[in-house]
């Protein structure tokens, strides 16, 4: 669960203490797993839901606007993509600003609809969009300038 952590507050000193928290919640609510499901599903929700929780404690969940480098991208970054680790997008993933690395594990890696995200973040489900798309152009640029920031490469 340490990696789930991780992709949503970017640092692992957090994480770790995000990790915590879940395991004293997961413990304190063992009685209350059913059996319906998997329990990965359903321990890998805890630790979701304890990421989110530490983030709009934190106010991190405002949906940011301020996209300087979010412009127009050319068709190459697709074949940039193929030159990219799984470590190496993992690590930019987790340099998104928190309401775009938010909505992004969502969507992509846990497999939210735009409904849930919404409902579960409190916006809508155009926000959820759009701070998805923003997230993908983000991640784009990022590549396309040769993961300049946490993700180096260069």
């Amino acid at each position: 669960m340490y990696p789930v952590c991780i992709r949503y507050v970017g640092d692992r000193e957090t994480a770790q203490d995000i990790l915590q928290d879940g395991f004293v919640t997961l413990f304190s609510k063992l009685g209350s797993y059913k059996g319906e499901g998997s329990f990965d599903g359903w321990a890998r929700r805890i630790f979701i839901n304890t990421a989110l929780m530490y983030l709009r404690k934190k106010d991190a969940l405002k949906m940011s606007d301020d996209l300087e480098n979010a412009r127009h991208l050319s068709s190459d970054v697709a074949g940039q993509m193929e030159n990219i680790g799984y470590k190496e997008l993992m690590k930019l993933v987790t340099s998104l600003p928190p309401g775009f690395r938010t909505v992004f594990n969502m969507y992509v890696i846990e497999g939210y609809s735009h409904k849930e995200i919404a409902e579960i973040l409190g916006i809508t489900e155009t926000t959820s969009r759009t701070q998805l798309s923003r997230a993908r152009i983000w991640l784009q640029n990022r590549i396309k300038a040769g993961n300049d920031g946490k993700g180096r490469r260069k």
